[in-house]
């Protein structure tokens, strides 16, 4: 027991000497490390100090550089200012001299001005006063002496001035014929389109004499068929290996033609073969009829026509006009009319629209009642064309006033088409008779003096006798020889009767 005692004590007291061994040793070894943290801390302490103290002086050398710098572009800009300022301190007293100077002047001006007024003024009162004596030496008054004097220049230089007025005259009209041959000789030139063309014929060669037969069918239900279905009349006679179509409509004709071709080359000649054979014939000449008017249109360079115009169009290259194909001569039309405007410095594109479509009209004269100038009138208006081309092409035949200039270039390059050797074909004996046959119907009046028939027969210009034929009886003179031709002649279109009247006085210088 005393032992355990014992044992117990000594061990608690030797855990007590361990725990305050344990504490100065721990005691011990925290001074050493806060020595060692202190004197780290320190350090760096004194590290920062003079870093600080670098960086400060490091500013303090950028301050005052730019401190140095500042001070210098002000400097700079003083002397700027200060040179500018006495720049604009000189411009202000040359301006201020010059002012004066333009002051000083103006005076000067104005008293001269002054002086000026005061002297004409006196002027004036003596030139009154002159005339004022002149007149009470002449016995006339200012305009009296105007008046005489104008009338003895007018006298004296009236003689000069008519013979100089004559010359100017004759030769301006010479400059002008020659260059007006020059214009038209060089749209002839330049327009290209050819004549030569497969003409419309009436007239269709057969095989043999059997398809007379077939043709005619049974008790003649085959050309009766046929002539229902085209509108024209099939003349079957004697006439051998041919029939020949007759109509008025050269379309139709020519859709017989095709019709009648095709039924030869298919050999059945029936009814309804003959209805089918028709149908596509139409066909075929309507499409036809569309690629002349575009093949026209784009021939010509004519652009923006309604294709149901161009339709119309085509319809003239059936169409002939004393043998001359109507849609060729209305591109030749356009051509030399393009071409007379372009040297006259007009609108040649409005000539040239006019002029390709300023026989429109013909297209359909046959099936509307009306001159073909109005026929084309309403069909231009109906298909939007402008009011300029409507203007140009309705005076061609001088039916419309001449409202443009190329109201008149169409006029001109229309007669030049239809006048120029070999453009139409007549036959001279025909042609002569009837020129004569208009001649003789005018002649026949009383108080004719000449009578021509011009334009090929389409107009006849009367001269009456001035001294037996008054202006009324003109008029009526022109009625009853219209009234006259309608009865007795027959041609194709309308003849323009003109009846001239005019009086002469005549002077001799001896």
């Amino acid at each position: 027991m005393d032992n355990a005692l014992l044992s117990l004590i000594v061990l608690l007291v030797a855990a007590f000497l361990g725990g305050v061994v344990g504490y100065y040793i721990r005691q011990s070894i925290a001074k050493k490390r806060a020595g060692t943290l202190e004197a780290k801390l320190q350090k760096r302490v004194v590290d920062v100090k003079e870093e600080t103290t670098q960086m400060v002086k490091n500013a303090e050398k950028k301050a005052s550089d730019i401190v140095d710098r500042a001070q210098k572009e002000i400097d700079e800009r003083r002397r700027e200012f200060l040179k500018a300022q006495q720049l604009l301190l000189s411009r202000e007293s040359l301006l201020d001299t010059r002012i004066a100077s333009f002051e000083q002047k103006e005076k000067d001006i104005q008293e001269k001005g002054e002086k000026l007024k005061i002297i004409k003024e006196d002027l004036e009162a003596l030139r009154q006063e002159a005339e004022g004596k002149l007149e009470k030496v002449a016995h006339l008054s200012r305009d009296e002496a105007k008046k005489e004097l104008l009338a003895l220049v007018e006298i004296d230089s009236e003689k000069d001035i008519l013979e100089r007025m004559r010359k100017l005259e004759e030769q301006g009209q010479e400059k002008l014929q020659n260059r007006a041959k020059e214009i038209v000789s060089m749209a002839i030139q330049k327009c290209a389109v050819s004549q030569a063309q497969e003409l419309t014929t009436t007239t269709v060669i057969l095989a043999n004499e059997e398809l007379k037969g077939r043709i005619i069918g049974k008790e003649g239900r085959n050309i009766r068929t046929f002539e229902k279905l085209t509108g024209v009349e099939l003349i079957v006679d004697e006439t051998p290996e041919s029939v020949v179509i007759s109509g008025f409509n050269p379309i139709r004709r020519q859709i017989a033609k095709v019709a009648l071709d095709k039924l030869i080359q298919d050999g059945r000649i029936q009814p309804a073969k003959i209805e089918e054979k028709v149908e596509e014939a139409k066909q075929e000449i309507a499409q036809k009829i569309k690629e002349a008017g575009d093949k026209a249109a784009f021939d010509t360079g004519v652009i923006g026509i309604n294709d149901k115009l161009l339709q119309v169009l085509g319809r003239l290259y059936y169409r002939t006009s004393y043998g001359q194909n109507v849609l060729l001569h209305s591109m030749e039309v356009a051509l030399i009319a393009e071409t007379l405007a372009y040297e006259l410095k007009v609108n040649s594109q409005v000539a040239k629209r006019a002029g390709l479509l300023h026989d429109i009209g013909k297209a359909i004269d046959q099936q509307v009642q009306g001159s073909h100038i109005e026929i084309g009138i309403k069909l231009l208006e109906k298909f939007g064309e402008s009011e300029a081309v409507i203007k140009a092409m309705r005076a061609h035949h001088d039916d419309y006033a001449a409202e443009s200039v190329e109201a008149v270039i169409v006029k001109v390059a229309d007669a030049i088409s239809s006048s120029r050797p070999g453009a139409r074909k007549d036959t001279l004996e025909n042609y002569l008779q009837r020129l004569k046959e208009l001649e003789d119907i005018a002649n026949k009046f009383d108080g004719i003096e000449k009578t021509y028939a011009i334009q090929a027969g389409r107009e006849i210009r009367v001269f009456v006798k001035s001294d037996k034929v008054d202006d009324l009886q003109a008029a009526k003179i022109a009625k009853q020889i219209a009234e006259k031709i309608e009865e007795e002649l027959k041609y194709p279109g309308e003849i323009k009767v003109t009846v001239m009247r005019e009086t002469r006085v005549i002077e001799y210088a001896r």
